[in-house]
């Protein structure tokens, strides 16, 4: 499997490069910093580019069989499109080149996962540091699901660094269901078996501890 993954030296990013190459999957990963990349493998492929490049994103395309996008950006109050143009670009080089399989992480409260992740996060955290970098995510999961690609969008709960568990629940229905934590390397050994299963084939999995 030979993969293009978005937000590579990112901290989710990187879980997702380890737990690929320790699978022995080719990844290709766009990076804007080479030296920000901490991992080294013959099996890893860096191409210096920006994901707001479309012609930067359509080269790292070429040869794909997939994509995973963890991409993520700092807090900010200004108007956010990194998440909706980003994708647009991958989603053009995708038809281009025929990869048909996009795996992207996007958050709790994107989409019909607002309002699920706790009195803090909803009413505080998110509507002050967050708001628009979640009103791109809503844009950005529009853009994946009006595609005519094999989409899985994945929403984790807090995310830290701790260990991976193997344990953590993946759900569909959100009915009374409040976002717990999950760990970063319990969200990459999710996503990384996304790429050969069709169980949430156009569906947007919340996963939580």
């Amino acid at each position: 499997m030979k993969f293009l993954l978005i937000g590579a030296t990112g901290p989710t990013g990187e879980e997702i490069v380890k737990q690929g190459l320790a699978h022995g999957q080719d990844i290709t990963a766009l990076v804007r910093d080479a030296s920000k990349m901490v991992v080294s493998d013959p099996k890893l492929h860096l191409v210096v580019g920006d994901i707001l490049n479309a012609q930067d994103v359509d080269a790292a395309m070429a040869g794909q069989d997939a994509v995973i996008c963890s991409l993520g950006t700092g807090v900010t109050l200004k108007h956010v499109t990194l998440f909706s143009d980003g994708t647009q670009h991958l989603l053009d080089a995708m038809q281009k080149h025929a990869v048909r399989r996009i795996v992207c992480i996007t958050g709790i409260g994107a989409g019909d996962s607002r309002g699920h992740g706790g009195f803090l996060y909803d009413r505080v955290i998110k509507p002050t540091l967050l708001h628009t970098i979640y009103q791109d995510k809503d844009r950005q999961e529009a853009l994946l699901r009006h595609s005519d690609t094999d989409w899985i969008i994945v929403r984790p709960g807090m995310l830290t660094n701790d260990e991976a568990t193997g344990k953590y629940r993946v759900l569909l229905d959100l009915d009374g269901v409040t976002a717990g934590k999950i760990t970063r390397a319990d969200v990459a050994a999710f996503v990384l078996q996304q790429l050969s299963s069709d169980e949430f084939l156009r569906k947007t999995p919340l996963l939580t501890a």
